[in-house]
């Protein structure tokens, strides 16, 4: 398995890059647009993505690099003393913690509440006003822990 380590190195530092890039898009324009919109089509807009965005390449790029982080860690361990294995170990923390937790645990339960509520609705512009601050919030949490780990995964290459 350290004879991989270079190429899982390599792959975990593309994914997150890729996951980082998609992220930053929404925490610096595609969710200001959004809130431009009216509420019902601000929500609309936002559940649609939130459908096609279950893309085997987007949950390859998202998960597969946490399930390659999960390796990277495993690696460090088995060879703790090699060049960089800090690095690659913080890379892969983050990244896990940023990324795929995040998701799961924020960002997917406020997607589900907000694919719960009548958009037309008094309570759809509050489930939308919360959506816009806290899904931002943490996709801003995602988009930095997506990038510094890319760093981390570059000083673990070096």
């Amino acid at each position: 398995m350290i004879k991989l380590l270079p190429t899982l190195t390599f792959i975990a530092a593309i994914g997150a890059g890729v996951v980082g890039g998609v992220f930053f898009a929404f925490s610096n324009f595609v969710m200001a647009a959004l809130a431009r919109l009216p509420v019902p089509s601000g929500i609309a807009a936002m559940n649609s993505i939130n459908v096609t965005v279950i893309t085997p390449t987007f949950m390859t790029a998202l998960f597969g690099t946490g399930l390659i982080c999960l390796v990277l860690i495993a690696a460090v361990f088995m060879g703790w003393s090699q060049s960089g294995s800090y690095w690659l170990l913080a890379g892969a923390v983050i990244y896990l913690v940023g990324n795929p937790i995040v998701t799961m645990i924020f960002n997917v339960p406020l997607n589900d509440a907000l694919a719960a509520v009548d958009p037309a609705s008094g309570n759809g512009a509050a489930v939308w006003a919360n959506h816009l601050s806290q899904w931002v919030m943490w996709n801003h949490v995602r988009t930095v822990t997506a990038i510094v780990a890319m760093a981390c995964f570059w000083f673990a290459a070096r």
